[in-house]
């Protein structure tokens, strides 16, 4: 299983909404995003564009990584969102390309923001059948591409499909096979019900197990669900941390750790998932400061089980529904 603290969750601030923005940064999640598109209505487009900037100046957690999502490169607006980056005091770090529909598209927008954005990273959107077509030559694009993203309300609106976990898992899986075939992460879609945690917690799991290494969310009540969702549990850390100390004692030669035979691919992942969610704590079997035995297990996750049902279906809506729900949180 891959876990990576880069993009477990992603939470959406519409670029008109100012008073948003610390607490969009606040939020815990990975990636914290000022929206130039869907949240934005056509007539505020260049005023969106000027006040994004500010998005970028402020102070923000250091695992919190801010990025811009521009409009589709086949329309005037996404031109000029570009053309507004390269001039902006504090570049993006990331920016986030809806509506990639080939390798092309990536490789527009890498040439027209150029030197002026050199150390800005991609997130490609997939979410037409075009683009779930030319998935792998999208995530093989350019070394700045760090991650494609599963658009499941317009792929379910353009091919007619049920917004249904069944009905899209062969888009999903074309998706984490292009991404993890070309070395970089991919994101699920999101779960558009706000309000229901339970059947969130399911989709997650479900995405954790076919390969996502996280999921959009819609809401900030969202982001610590998503969050646990793709972290390992205690018990996963714990496996982790044996087999690191199992490496280093026989020289990373082939043993057995908890029953299991392991080798060198074993050992390279759990050393970085220690390295990388470890957070310096000490392992199951080692006691905490000042006391006289080990410390209390936390509660396994529940997310990190097998789901014994199917999540609830999503409502059926097109983009239109999740630009609705952007504008009233």
């Amino acid at each position: 299983m891959k876990y990576s603290r880069y993009c477990r969750s992603l939470l959406s601030t519409p670029a008109t909404a100012v008073h948003r923005y610390a607490a969009g940064h606040r939020s815990g999640a990975d990636i914290s995003m000022v929206d130039l598109e869907d949240s934005v209505p056509p007539a505020r487009k260049e005023e969106a564009r000027r006040r994004a900037e500010g998005f970028f100046t402020l102070p923000t957690a250091a695992t919190t990584r801010c990025a811009v999502r521009i409009n589709t490169i086949s329309g005037p607006d996404g031109l000029r969102d570009l053309l507004a980056l390269r001039q902006y005091a504090v570049k993006p770090p990331l920016v986030l390309i809806p509506m990639v529909e080939s390798r092309r598209d990536v490789e527009i927008v890498e040439h027209v923001l150029g030197p002026e954005c050199p150390d800005t990273e991609f997130v490609a959107v997939v979410e037409t059948p075009r683009g779930l077509q030319h998935a792998a030559g999208i995530a093989s694009s350019s070394r700045r591409l760090r991650a494609l993203v599963f658009g499941s309300a317009d792929y379910a609106f353009a091919t007619g499909a049920r917004l249904t976990w069944d009905a899209l898992a062969y888009a999903r899986g074309v998706l984490v096979n292009s991404a993890r075939a070309a070395g970089i992460e991919v994101m699920d879609a999101p779960f558009f019900e706000v309000h229901d945690d339970g059947a969130l917690r399911c989709e997650a799991a479900l995405a954790k197990d076919m390969g996502f290494s996280g999921k959009i969310a819609v809401h900030p009540r969202q982001v610590p669900l998503i969050n646990e969702a793709f972290s390992p549990d205690d018990d996963t850390l714990g496996r982790a941390r044996r087999i690191v100390a199992a490496g280093r004692e026989n020289g990373r030669d082939i043993t057995v750790v908890d029953g299991v035979m392991i080798g060198i691919p074993f050992f390279e992942a759990s050393q970085r998932l220690v390295e990388e969610f470890g957070d310096g704590l000490p392992g199951p079997s080692a006691p905490s400061p000042g006391s006289d035995g080990p410390p209390p297990p936390r509660p396994a996750v529940a997310l990190h089980r097998q789901p014994t049902a199917a999540p609830r279906p999503y409502p059926d809506a097109p983009r239109s529904a999740t630009v609705t729900q952007e504008r009233e949180q």
